[in-house]
């Protein structure tokens, strides 16, 4: 993640317009007990720890660290029977500065409108070694790459209505060349995506709050929230997304939902505040608090399953 964030650009009305279609199961207050929670934390923090090891070396673009995360992201979206969006799941791109980066990237069909799609991102690196110190990232980004993970496992395992497309995205660190690259390929087109939902930072919050951005620019998916926040085992804070609101800064461009911000597309980005190991070498899998990663992903899981409800 990079703080502060850019200036705030328009986004395209209308495109999820339609009314709320929440009931059922969906709705009920039991649906959390389905999130990932318990057990499935001790999972979460499995991944993080993988990928926020010395041996990863903090994960730079373009370095030997991130190759290392990229492969065993690959072997682990293998592992879990998610297609890949290419012919494989590796898309490369150019790095400004030299070197290659490069995305991973697969795909879950929807149930309902397999053509239309939820991007759901994380970015996997993070900033390498600095002065002879190995920043391991581990809640950025190692957390909302796990959640990812976690995620499109159950996704695969129930489908949403709308196809989900996995987006493990390199290189948010150095401007969010991965998100462009993704975004400017046409594996997906852009009229076809509805919504990105960006995890960036779920994994560390001594207060238990977690934070959902995007509804200023789109005002009609807060409902959805709103209806989250109410029974959610973490509180759901939305905000974050209006230029000179007091005591808020502005997250609009904070991550690679920037990207497709500024192509119009709709966004939520999921995250935590700024904390006392945020871009530190203290960032590491012991400093998460696991009770609060666990529920805060649970409450994006029933986010993203009320967000595919909305009707087209």
């Amino acid at each position: 993640m990079i703080r502060p964030c850019g200036a705030r650009t328009a986004s395209r009305a209308g495109l999820l317009a339609g009314a709320l279609a929440l009931g059922g199961a969906v709705g009920s207050p039991g649906a959390f007990a389905q999130g990932i929670r318990g057990a499935d934390t001790a999972s979460l923090m499995a991944t993080v720890r993988v990928l926020a090891a010395d041996s990863m070396e903090g994960r730079k673009a373009g370095s030997p660290g991130g190759a290392r995360a990229r492969d065993y992201l690959e072997h682990r979206l293998a592992a879990l029977n998610i297609l890949p969006l290419l012919r494989g799941y590796r898309q490369r791109f150019a790095l400004l500065r030299g070197g290659t980066g490069a995305n991973v990237l697969g795909v879950i069909r929807g149930t309902r409108f397999p053509g239309r799609y939820i991007v759901l991102s994380a970015h996997y690196d993070h900033v390498g070694v600095r002065a002879g110190q190995i920043y391991n990232g581990a809640d950025d980004n190692a957390s909302g790459t796990a959640a990812v993970l976690a995620l499109a496992d159950v996704f695969r395992k129930a489908p949403l209505d709308h196809s989900v497309v996995v987006a493990l995205l390199d290189a948010e660190e150095i401007g969010s060349p991965g998100a462009r690259a993704f975004l400017d390929s046409g594996l997906v087109p852009r009229d076809s995506i509805v919504l990105d939902v960006n995890l960036d930072m779920v994994g560390h919050s001594e207060i238990g709050e977690l934070w959902a951005a995007g509804t200023a620019q789109t005002p009609m998916l807060r409902p959805v929230l709103d209806s989250v926040a109410r029974m959610a085992p973490v509180t759901l804070r939305l905000g974050h997304d209006k230029a000179g609101t007091s005591g808020e800064e502005d997250w609009t461009g904070s991550s690679d939902h920037r990207v497709f911000q500024k192509a119009g597309i709709p966004f939520i980005y999921f995250g935590v505040e700024d904390h006392k190991d945020y871009h530190r070498p203290t960032d590491d899998a012991g400093t998460l608090t696991p009770d609060f990663f666990g529920k805060a992903v649970g409450t994006i899981l029933e986010a993203v399953r009320r967000l595919d409800k909305l009707k087209q």
